[in-house]
């Protein structure tokens, strides 16, 4: 089970009531949603997660169903890909815990008892997760300094959050797993043609692998139909494009009242020999 660690001297926390606390004295209190924050104040004041309007918009669009397709596909992947009797899962960038609810909910339908911590640097992201899985453990925390022990991981989730490939290969056992899920080149295409006047295609290139193997690789594309202007304006807002466009290209998209997009996800598969 990957126990989450003192973020200041790297001891193992044990959890109470309503703290996490260190053999070495360090104590940190539990949130009343149930998220620990394990991000020191030097960590904290360099790092944002996602803000409260940006949660808000994924969270209503995703439990729109449009997401989906992407989160049942990545349920059979974590079960093709965990091992055949127990499963501990570290999800990098949990965010609202929507894929991570999940694959523990798949792994544990398939049979294998299963450990599934989470990690995010947005507060407000977990208090959305907190209430999605009461077995789910949940931190503040960076991917680049992730609080679990070497080696204690089967899979790590890794779905449109940085690629900490070193941290990912330091954290997974032999023969584990990253799940890592990118956009396509046309990944919301339609959306970008309807805000700029030059529209490009997305980087789809696979992540510097850092001492990780490719194991796989696929492709989901499907066409998503938006049928107000609150779930076009749910998409965008949820997405990096909302902090690049200017008030007379956002007013065109506000003007839209239906819109169909194109949704194209490449999932990769990467192992630690």
């Amino acid at each position: 089970m990957p126990e989450l660690l003192c973020p200041v001297c790297g001891r193992e926390l044990a959890q109470t009531e309503k703290t996490y606390l260190c053999p070495g004295g360090h104590s940190f209190d539990r949130a009343k949603s149930g998220y620990v924050n394990l991000l020191i104040a030097r960590q904290s004041a360099a790092q944002h997660g996602d803000d409260k309007e940006m949660v808000r918009a994924r969270r209503d669009f995703l439990e729109r169903g449009h997401y989906a397709p992407l989160r049942e596909a990545l349920q059979v992947l974590a079960v093709s890909c965990a091992p055949p009797a127990r499963a501990d899962v570290l999800d990098a960038g949990c965010g609202e815990c929507y894929y991570t609810a999940a694959v523990e909910q798949a792994l544990l339908e398939s049979g294998r008892e299963t450990s599934v911590v989470g990690v995010d640097i947005s507060k407000d992201a977990l208090r959305f997760g907190d209430k999605r899985g009461r077995a789910l453990r949940l931190a503040v925390a960076s991917a680049y300094r992730l609080p679990v022990a070497d080696a204690s991981c089967d899979l790590v989730l890794n779905v449109f959050a940085p690629f900490a490939g070193e941290e990912y290969r330091r954290v997974l056992r032999r023969g584990g797993a990253v799940l890592h899920v990118s956009p396509g080149e046309r990944h919301l295409w339609e959306l970008k043609e309807a805000v700029y006047e030059r529209p490009y295609l997305n980087d789809a290139a696979a992540p510097a692998q850092e001492g990780l193997e490719p194991a796989g690789e696929q492709r989901l594309a499907y066409p998503v139909a938006l049928n107000s202007s609150r779930e076009i304006m749910d998409l965008f807002c949820m997405t990096p494009y909302v902090h690049k466009t200017g008030s007379g290209d956002m007013a065109r998209l506000q003007a839209l009242h239906s819109l169909e997009v194109t949704a194209e996800f490449i999932l990769r598969v990467y192992r630690k020999a």
